[in-house]
Order: C-alpha cells, then sequence, then structure tokens
C-alpha cells in the first residue's frame, strides 16, 4: 500500500438493494381508490341510464312490429293511428301528463317537432300526424312518418 495514494485504502462501492415493487407507496394506493370510486360511479351513472332509457327499447321494439304489421296490411290510415298512439304513450311517459295529455291536432305536431330541436338537423313531423284521429287522414307518407318517429323516440329529452 503506497501512503500517498489514499483512495487504494478504499472498500469497493456495493450497489444498494432494489427496492421492491410490493407494497407501493401510498400515493399509489390512493390514486388505485380514486380510479375505484371513479369506475364505481361511471357504472352506476351507465346502469341508471340504461334503466331510465328501457322505455325508449320498448318503444323502437313497438316501432318495429307496427311497422311489420304495415306491410302486411298496406293500410296506411292504421299505421298511422298504431304510431301515434305508440308516440302519445311515450310522451306521456317522459313529458309530464298536465303538458302532452291534452295535445292534439297541430298543437301535438308542434310539441313532437319542438321536442326535437336540440337535434342537428331536425326532422319534422310530416303534417298528417296533426290528422291522424281524422276519419280521413288522406295521403300517408308512411317511410317519413316511421323516419321521424324513429328518430323522436331516440333522441326526445323529457323532463321527468
Amino acid at each position: 500500500m503506497n501512503p500517498q495514494d489514499p483512495l487504494a485504502a478504499l472498500q469497493p462501492l456495493r450497489p444498494p438493494e432494489p427496492l421492491p415493487w410490493w407494497p407501493p407507496a401510498p400515493g399509489w394506493w390512493l390514486i388505485a381508490g380514486l380510479l375505484l370510486v371513479a369506475l364505481a360511479w361511471a357504472a352506476w351513472r351507465g346502469w341508471r341510464s340504461y334503466r331510465r332509457n328501457e322505455y325508449r327499447r320498448t318503444a323502437r321494439r313497438t316501432l318495429q312490429a307496427i311497422l311489420a304489421r304495415h306491410a302486411e296490411h298496406g293500410d296506411p290510415a292504421r299505421t298511422l293511428g298504431e304510431l301515434n298512439m305508440l308516440l302519445k304513450a311515450v310522451a306521456l311517459h317522459a313529458f309530464p301528463r298536465a303538458e302532452v295529455a291534452s295535445l292534439s291536432g297541430e298543437r301535438w305536431r308542434s310539441f313532437l317537432n319542438d321536442s326535437l330541436a336540440q337535434v342537428r338537423t331536425p326532422l319534422r313531423f310530416p303534417e298528417v300526424i296533426a290528422r291522424a284521429h281524422a276519419p280521413t287522414p288522406g295521403p300517408v307518407d308512411t317511410i317519413a312518418l316511421q323516419r321521424c318517429a324513429n328518430t323522436w323516440l331516440r333522441r326526445h329529452r323529457g323532463t321527468q
């Protein structure tokens, strides 16, 4: 050993022990807990929305049944009456009864169109929907009526 070389007396450096990955630091536990709470909240909101919109899915299945019956009997006035009854039932479910129950004619058509105002390209219900209860409603464009009814069932925003 050379007295003039003090570094020669040092022991070699030892690397530190590797840090264990488990258990994680308290901050990670907090983040995991917050993430679980957020996921549970999102799942609850999704389930609640799914349940709240059951009437829409039922109404759209009923609409498909009405259109299937229309393909069998071909009576546009009967189809118009059935569509009008379906729309009225859904409106009574989604909006206050006092607001919807007495609507008929042009006020009913206006209500249907106004409740779709937030749609980007709003569809307008044909005028024939206002004459749904007339003995002779006139010519019925069932394709346009079906398209409007389907869009309204998917997109209306009720107040209840």
